[in-house]
């Protein structure tokens, strides 16, 4: 085997669960020095909950199950490009006021009672192949669904996004809401999104087809979908435990599990991010720094705005 592709295949077996490159030891040329991360995060708060969802029913409010929405705080069924990019710079509960993005999952209910997080959750914009200087930023407006309402255990469990199921306490690698969690603790799930684009289309009939995943094997992007665009984590966590019984999601069984996402980030801000994070190599806080290379700097400012931004 030549020397690449022996180094290619033995990355690639690091791989685990789906989590492209959470292990990865291959550094290219004129990037960083050897890294374990190519991310960095975006941390939202939930903004309120409706039974919307722009993407699968636009323009039709009340069609969808129960969604919880976090970032732009406009975000409902008739939400379109130019309505959450014109909501304007801090209409997000996101650390970044200049991303407007919409991003939404079915709401978690314990019996009758929604359950909100309690606090700001994080995305990760990470890359989903081996090469993480070709990553380029999302173009303004991309939207797509992860996952899908309507999977079976054994489909969400082999799903390529899977990681590595439903989590609380002491219990982990559940593809169904546990039925008891410690008291006290939280109810965490964790699900990847696909990362290789068409490069043509904003959006598909599906909402999945003009995104693809990258190849296990090789860890590139497949043909057909050759644009490489940040990979999104999202890692949610529900403060609910005990007797999980009545605890379900909007869309069903615990392996309904999906996410949403609309792009509105301010193209600037997101392009520098990618750049000196994904690009560069780094493990980045919401801010673009990275705790263990402060020598690198940072993207944005104490306000979390590029720098010159009020």
């Amino acid at each position: 085997m030549a020397p690449k592709a022996a180094l290619l295949a033995c990355t690639a077996a690091t791989v685990l669960a789906g989590a492209f490159l959470t292990a990865a030891t291959w550094s290219p040329a004129g990037a960083d020095d050897l890294v374990t991360h190519h991310e960095f995060q975006v941390n939202c708060a939930p903004s309120h909950h409706q039974p919307d969802d722009p993407i699968v029913y636009p323009g039709l409010p009340g069609a969808s199950h129960d969604h919880t929405f976090l970032g732009n705080k406009t975000t409902n069924a008739a939400s379109t490009t130019q309505s959450l990019q014109a909501a304007g710079v801090g209409a997000t509960t996101c650390l970044a006021p200049d991303d407007l993005s919409a991003y939404w999952f079915p709401t978690v209910y314990n019996g009758n009672q929604v359950v909100l997080p309690n606090f700001a959750q994080v995305v990760y914009y990470k890359s989903g192949i081996l090469d993480y200087t070709k990553v380029v930023p999302f173009p303004p407006g991309l939207r797509y669904v992860a996952g899908s309402a309507t999977a079976t255990q054994d489909e969400f469990q082999h799903a390529p996004g899977a990681v590595e199921g439903w989590e609380c306490g002491d219990s982990f690698h559940n593809w169904d809401v546990p039925v008891r969690c410690v008291a006290g603790s939280q109810l965490n799930i964790r699900y990847q999104a696909p990362s290789c684009w068409d490069g043509v289309h904003l959006d598909s009939a599906d909402h999945k087809s003009h995104l693809a995943y990258p190849d296990r094997a090789t860890l590139t992007c497949p043909p057909g979908h050759p644009v490489a665009v940040p990979m999104l984590e999202f890692k949610m966590a529900f403060p609910v435990s005990g007797d999980m019984s009545g605890v379900h999601l909007a869309s069903g069984r615990g392996y309904s599990w999906h996410y949403d996402f609309f792009n509105a980030w301010d193209p600037e801000t997101l392009a520098a991010l990618v750049r000196h994070c994904i690009n560069g190599g780094l493990q980045c806080d919401p801010r673009g720094f990275d705790l263990y290379k402060p020598d690198r700097g940072s993207v944005l400012g104490p306000n979390y705005r590029l720098p010159g931004r009020p």
